[in-house]
């Protein structure tokens, strides 16, 4: 089979789902264009600024994005290619995009707050608190690895770090000429862009080379100063311009896959079995992540996008099509690995950004860029959205723990120094995201985490029904990938937690099976709320 009829086959379905079942989610969760948002009602010039359309799409796609739709569909080809595409299409569209649009609106209709927030007013305060406790501990844990995975990355490529630095700057001049000089959103764009091409450009002429603890202090410093700033002079100009790396690499790639229209090599399918990732179910489904669904989502939804949502209308393109863009993204990913030969992916897939930058590097060769140059523009893009992750995950777990030490009951002045102080509150996360990743400790307790950031989804898509089914909502368009991911991440859960209590890694079979528990206490919690909504 050649990749062009794969490739089309997904664009032309993420098309008409867009249009379809994006308008028909859009009419069930009451999209409502003359209703102010948070942004306008509770503006404070920090984390609560509308953003132009175009402006929050970039923020949010980059911010979704990082690495994990290129890693994740390049792992789990592993059990072939079909089960692949077929859950990154049905997941991204049924389960995905509803996932993260309805976890957007949710916050909005909540004051913007996080979807631990929605689950107190719509389940209970302890399952707020068991949820903000969880998600906080995950994402200090996404915020260690990725200051090691872009440390790396860093120090083995010298040209992206030269550009990425240079790109910090760039981002903070087209945040004053949009929001200080009052810019046109082109002008200024065009210019952001120009300064862009030409950062990285200068990252390739003049690599900066530093020892990798360096770059660890470095990015460390970096994301306290992005997470304490206001959104709208670094975190915001920097992933709308990132999200032209990744709509540049996307276009690039399907350019090259149209005109050198590789064969599909990899198998259809393997085995329901793979030694080195465990049984298809549930693995496959926790593998893909991001290019299919992802709990991060629904934080990054409710945590910056929604305070900075300009209106109503914007969620559908910025909650539903951001997500399908994605998809697409993680599509193209695996039509790399999927035109090696199976010996060869064998070879090459304990390092899944090398097969992604060779197949981008070998496709973009029949469009008349040099491969090396190609290669080393994908490698690139891949550490930007991982930086782009990074300091999004930083400010998320500030407002995880502002939110779990606020007290409803005392003015904002009487709240604790946690809540009150943003500095204080960011300082305490980045610390313990520095011990896990100066102690060595970060990447060996990771791989729990691939199930954890499932079962976030599946947290959110229950919070989301329950709400919605309280306000007398048909939520069967929510409800049913809500138990399909608790199926997926119970079970992933249950395996993982057996699997290191018989190998005597205690530690991960403990976090797994406090995890499988505060699943199953959320789910009944919630339950029970349905079960008095269907009452009234």
């Amino acid at each position: 089979m050649q990749s062009l009829w794969l490739i089309f086959f997904a664009v032309s379905i993420f098309i008409g789902a867009y249009i379809l079942y994006g308008r028909y989610i859009s009419k069930k969760l009451e999209i409502d264009p003359t209703r102010k948002t948070p942004a306008h009602t509770m503006y404070d010039g920090i984390d609560y600024v509308p953003a132009p359309a175009p402006v929050l799409l970039g923020h949010h796609f980059a911010s979704i994005a990082g690495a994990a739709p290129i890693i994740g569909p390049i792992v789990a080809a592993s059990f072939g290619w079909i089960p692949v595409v077929l859950w990154i299409v049905l997941g991204g569209i049924f389960i995905g995009a509803v996932h993260d649009f309805s976890s957007l609106i949710a916050s909005v209709r909540h004051q913007s707050k996080s979807i631990g927030e929605v689950i107190e007013d719509e389940i209970g305060s302890t399952g707020k608190l068991f949820f903000l406790i969880f998600s906080w501990t995950t994402l200090v844990l996404v915020v260690a690895v990725f200051i090691i995975v872009v440390g790396k990355t860093f120090e083995e490529t010298p040209q992206a770090a030269s550009a990425s630095v240079l790109f910090m700057f760039v981002a903070v001049i087209f945040g004053l000429l949009l929001y200080k000089f009052k810019m046109s959103l082109a002008l200024a764009t065009f210019i952001g862009l120009v300064l862009l091409i030409l950062s990285l450009i200068a990252g390739y002429v003049y690599p900066l080379a530093l020892p990798l603890w360096i770059w660890y202090v470095i990015l460390i410093i970096y994301i306290f100063i992005a997470s304490v700033a206001p959104v709208w002079i670094l975190l915001q100009p920097r992933d709308y311009l990132n999200s032209f790396i990744l709509y540049a690499l996307m276009i690039l790639g399907f350019v090259g896959i149209f005109v050198s229209n590789p064969s599909i090599r990899l198998p259809a399918f393997t085995s329901f079995h793979v030694d080195s990732l465990g049984y298809l179910f549930p693995i496959l489904f926790v593998t893909v992540a991001c290019g299919a669904i992802s709990g991060f989502h629904s934080l990054v939804a409710s945590g910056t996008t929604a305070k900075q949502l300009n209106n109503e209308k914007d969620a559908h393109p910025v909650g539903y099509g951001a997500m399908l863009i994605e998809s697409l993204l993680a599509v193209i990913s695996l039509i790399t690995a999927a035109m090696l030969v199976f010996g060869d992916y064998k070879s090459m897939i304990g390092n899944p950004v090398a097969i992604f930058s060779h197949g981008i590097g070998t496709m973009m060769a029949y469009i008349g860029i040099e491969y090396h140059a190609a290669k080393t523009f994908a490698s690139l893009a891949v550490s930007a959205f991982a930086l782009t992750s990074l300091d999004t995950a930083t400010r998320l777990a500030r407002f995880a723990l502002q939110e779990f030490f606020t007290k409803k009951d005392l003015p904002q002045e009487k709240q604790p120094l946690m809540v009150q102080n943003r500095y204080y509150a960011t300082a305490v996360g980045v610390a313990f995201a520095a011990f896990l990743v100066f102690s060595g400790q970060g990447l060996k307790i990771w791989p729990i985490f691939g199930s954890a950031n499932q079962l976030l989804a599946a947290l959110a898509l229950l919070a989301v029904s329950v709400w919605l089914s309280r306000k007398g909502i048909n939520a069967l368009f929510a409800k049913i990938p809500m138990v399909i991911m608790f199926a997926i991440t119970l079970t992933a859960l249950g395996s993982m937690a057996y699997r290191n209590a018989i190998s005597k890694n205690f530690l991960l079979a403990i976090i797994a099976l406090a995890l499988f528990v505060l699943a199953v206490f959320l789910a009944i919690e919630a339950h029970k709320r349905l079960r008095e909504s269907q009452k009234r």
